[in-house]
């Protein structure tokens, strides 16, 4: 089954009218913000991404959590703040994604906090780098109900994996798929949905087709190529890729790169989504790694009065005014 098909089946199947009519709220008040320049803001998000920690056993160069250069507090999220996010906003949810730094699959109760999410009858995805996907954690995250697991797999060979996903184990992660691949057949469930995602990058360009032959043969549902980000780019960068199509920067006449993205004036996500930190803060979305524009604490206020407070409403009118003065905005691909 494909990924969208399972998506839109779970979706509508879970479908209830408060989330009907909050679906509506943020589709109307997103369409009527952009045609009057004024943010107005009806409803509650659509979607949450959670992160479980920011730990992660991989030093992965382009990313804060790999290089371990946060300059945020680092941890884990607690059953009982994650308890406490279901709570306030479950009602209106239908997708959450544990995923924003850090590898999921090293915390303890992940599995846990997966059947908390399905029995709100949420759809739930993750993104993992594989190296825990062992026998046992295969078949538990099976049980949970998971309904897409993203697995990154950035080469075809392991000299060129470890050229980004360093510290990790090549073999290791193609047998740890093939692990995943056995324990749904085993169980005859379509879920987790499994999507191998490749980022295109210089060194591993040439293996575009050879992801999509091994993708094949390792049993999984799609194959997803995606554009990297990187965060020295005006100058270049030796990960940006040769073919265009795969590179989110663009050489210019005078040499020095920059993203192609135009920046429009406007973004879904402000309306229909938000990042909640390991500590609860809430965050505009996954650009904003370090948590440097924080709206609130979930612990210490209630998630409405967050989504619709002075602070919240000003970065959304600040979009709508010009984007291009966010500095998470000028590297975001959203809009692309």
């Amino acid at each position: 089954m494909s990924i969208r098909k399972y998506m839109f089946r779970e979706l509508l199947r879970n479908l209830t009218f408060s989330r009907f009519t909050n679906a509506l709220k943020i589709y109307s008040s997103y369409a009527i913000s952009r045609l009057s320049g004024k943010s107005i803001h009806w409803g509650n998000p659509m979607s949450i991404s959670v992160e479980p920690t920011t730990s992660c056993n991989l030093s992965c160069p382009e990313c804060p959590s790999g290089l371990k250069k946060f300059n945020r507090p680092t941890g884990k999220i607690s059953r009982e703040d994650f308890a406490l996010i279901l709570k306030q906003m479950g009602k209106h949810l239908q997708y959450i994604t544990f995923y924003f730094q850090g590898e999921p699959l090293l915390h303890d109760d992940f599995s846990e906090f997966v059947r908390m999410a399905k029995q709100k009858k949420l759809f739930v995805a993750t993104s993992t780098n594989a190296h825990f996907l062992n026998p046992q954690k295969a078949l538990d995250l099976v049980h949970s109900g998971l309904d897409c697991l993203i697995i990154s797999l950035d080469g075809t060979d392991a000299d060129t994996y470890v050229k980004y996903r360093r510290g990790g184990d090549f073999e290791q992660v193609i047998q740890n798929i093939k692990t995943m691949v056995a324990a749904r057949k085993q169980k005859g469930v379509p879920h987790p949905i499994l999507e191998l995602q490749f980022l295109v990058l210089k060194h591993n360009q040439h293996q575009i087709e050879d992801i999509k032959r091994l993708g094949k043969e390792l049993g999984v549902d799609h194959v997803e190529l995606k554009t990297a980000q990187v965060y020295e780019f005006e100058e270049g960068n030796d990960f940006i890729p040769d073919i265009e199509k795969y590179a989110r920067y663009e050489k210019q006449a005078d040499g020095k790169y920059r993203i192609k993205n135009k920046l429009p004036n406007h973004c879904f996500r402000m309306w229909s989504s938000c990042v909640l930190t390991w500590d609860t803060q809430v965050v505009p979305c996954c650009f904003d790694k370090d948590a440097d524009y924080k709206f609130g604490q979930l612990t210490n206020q209630d998630f409405k009065e967050i989504w619709k407070n002075e602070k919240y409403q000003a970065f959304r009118q600040q979009i709508l005014d010009d984007r291009s003065k966010i500095d998470i905005c000028r590297n975001c691909s959203e809009g692309m």
